[in-house]
């Protein structure tokens, strides 16, 4: 079982190679793998109304996060995030 947890926060290198701090939104099993649904840490503490861009990182050994390369497995993963989404979403009614 993995320690990473809804809440923390990791740095990363973003496509410039700058270092940008994310923070763990959710986390989901498909298919005996977890991942985090995380966003820039700066856009989730910014109190503005504005959406902000949430993208999915495969935890691995030792809660390494690492991008998702296949598209099909995006898609899994993006499905079982709304899915999630949705049932917490009717909980509240």
């Amino acid at each position: 079982m993995s320690t990473v947890n809804v809440g923390d926060v990791f740095s990363m290198e973003d496509e410039n190679g700058q270092e940008v701090e994310i923070e763990v939104l959710g986390l989901v099993h498909v298919e005996e793998n977890e991942y985090a649904a995380v966003a820039f840490s700066e856009d989730v503490q910014d109190d503005s109304k504005e959406d902000i861009d949430v993208f999915f990182l495969r935890v691995e050994a030792e809660d390494e996060l690492y991008e998702i390369e296949e598209d099909a497995e995006f898609e899994r993963v993006s499905q079982a995030f709304q899915q999630l989404q949705e049932e917490a979403a009717d909980d509240l009614n």
